[in-house]
Order: structure tokens, then sequence, then C-alpha cells
């Protein structure tokens, strides 16, 4: 739950390619400018990023998750970071409006971005349905991005999309205990989406226990009509904060975001500011009446 939300993904929606036959286009279109840098950050074209969006010391952006970029060295750290950990990025334009004024221009644009990461050699497939607003400027002839502001276009964050392997049909989890009150003991993988991040926690029937990050431990402090809700702490770097998931009909995922509530000595962080998108995995069912799950004693 170290998080750095921006995987950089977000800047996605504005970045550049630089190959030369789209040089003249660049510096004659803001359209053709942002649908360049659209091509390059799926071709992870560091090159053209640098090249066509502005350096100045004092611009100031925000993308997903609470994340502010102040000059270029965060973007770029960020984006380094992001081209090194999806094996492949895929970012269809759904709508794109722009507006000039002499040597400014400005747009509004919705996109999907997809990212694919490799883990265990198996595929795994994420969707961010972002919604961005940005401004840039004509200096020397060419159109380069200023500052942008980016957010989801939905409630709920990423969206895990089908994986390219099959899945072991075998584990059917179990949800309803003999009481009727949902049971969510068992061995669960936890995704962190922006940082491509995987741990285990082993929870007992109400959803409390330890995960494997930073000797964190979830604690379940509601589940009504499949809505999880609860907080998360970790004593290895200091942090804590809270999660909210939706829990699949069958139990055998929940989906969501979390964010902090504190790190460190900075307290009193506004729920929601900083955080993620959660994807949660069973990878094993719940034990019968009466024996404990996995990992969690009596």
């Amino acid at each position: 739950m170290v998080h750095r939300t921006a995987w950089a993904l977000t800047i996605g929606a504005i970045l550049v390619h630089s190959s030369g036959r789209h040089a003249a286009a660049e510096e004659h279109s803001p359209e053709a400018a942002i649908r360049a840098m659209v091509r390059a950050n799926a071709e992870k074209d560091m090159a053209a990023l640098s090249r066509l969006m502005a350096h100045d010391s004092d611009i100031i952006s925000y993308t997903i998750g609470g994340r502010k970029y102040v000059g270029w060295p965060d973007i770029e750290r960020d984006m380094l970071e992001e081209f090194g950990s999806a094996a492949e990025l895929d970012l269809p334009i759904r709508e794109l409006k722009v507006w000039t004024k002499g040597d400014l221009a400005w747009y509004t644009m919705e996109l999907d971005y997809i990212r694919t990461v490799v883990q265990d050699q198996k595929s795994q497939r994420a969707l961010l349905p972002l919604r961005e607003t940005g401004v840039l400027e004509r200096r020397d002839g060419q159109w380069v991005l200023l500052s942008w502001h980016e957010s989801f276009r939905n409630s709920g964050g990423a969206v895990q999309l089908a994986d390219e392997t099959s899945h072991d049909a075998s584990v059917r989890p179990t949800v309803v205990s003999q009481n009727g009150e949902t049971d969510l003991s068992g061995e669960w993988t936890i995704l962190e989406v922006e940082d491509n991040k995987t741990y285990k926690a082993t929870l007992d029937k109400a959803g409390n226990g330890p995960y494997s990050q930073q000797g964190g431990r979830f604690i379940t402090t509601k589940l009504e009509d499949r809505a999880w809700h609860g907080t998360w702490h970790q004593t290895g770097n200091d942090r804590e904060g809270g999660f909210e998931v939706l829990l699949s009909e069958d139990g055998a995922q929940a989906k969501g975001v979390w964010w902090y509530t504190r790190v460190g000595d900075k307290k009193n962080i506004p729920p929601r500011q900083w955080g993620g998108t959660y994807i949660w995995k069973r990878i094993a069912p719940a034990p019968p009446i009466g024996e404990p799950a996995p990992g969690v004693t009596k």
C-alpha cells in the first residue's frame, strides 16, 4: 500500500509522438499534437514526451489518486516507471474537442487507458476510463503541453478486463454460512492496480486479518448488500487508511478503492484524497463451518 497512484498512466491521456513524419502536423495543429501524445504514450516514446511537453519548473498538473506534478522531473520518473511495469499499453480516444486562440489551445478528452501486465506468466488487463482537460502553448512554431487535470469518468475507478489466461474453475468460494451471514474467511490476493503491486491477505469470517505488505492488517467495519467497508494499517511503514470494495455475487472477488488517512506524522488526510484502486481475488474457498481459515487461529 505504498502507492504512487499516477502510474504515470494518468499522463497517458496527453502524451506525444516524435517520429519525423508527424513533426509538421504537431507544429501546426494542437489536435494533431494531442493525438500524437496519446500515440507516444502507447508506444512508450519518452524522447517524444520530453520534446513535446513543457519543462517549466513552476507548471502544475493533477492526475488520478490525488497525485500532483510540479515541473518535468516528477512526470519523467513516473512515466519511466509505468513504461517499465506495463507489458503493453493501448489508449483509444473516445472523444476529443480542441479550442484555439492565438498561441494558446485548450482541450477536453475522454479516452480508455488499457494496460496489460504479466505476472507469474499470466496476463492481467485493466481499463482506466479517463477524462481530461489541458492547455497547450505554441512555442517557436511547435505546440507543447503545459498543464492538465485528469480524473475517472466513472465512480469505481479502474476496471479489470477478462484475463487472457484461464483460471482454475475448481475453486468455488463459499460466501454464505449456515446462519445466512456472509463469510469472508480464506486467503485473498490483493492487487493495487496503479502500482501493479500484489500481496496476500488471510482473513477470518468477519473480514479481519493480516496481509503480506509492510506488516499490514485489514479490519472490516461494515458489510451490507455486498458493499464491503474497512480500514488498513501498516506498521512496517507507519501508514493507515480505509477501503471500500464491492463483493461479487459469488464472493470470488471484490473491486473498489483505497485511501490514506495517515502517513507517519501527517494526519487528518481527507478520505479519498490520496489512494488508488483495489482488485481482490479469493484464491482459497472459505473452510467448512467450524473450521478456521488457513493461517487463522480460532
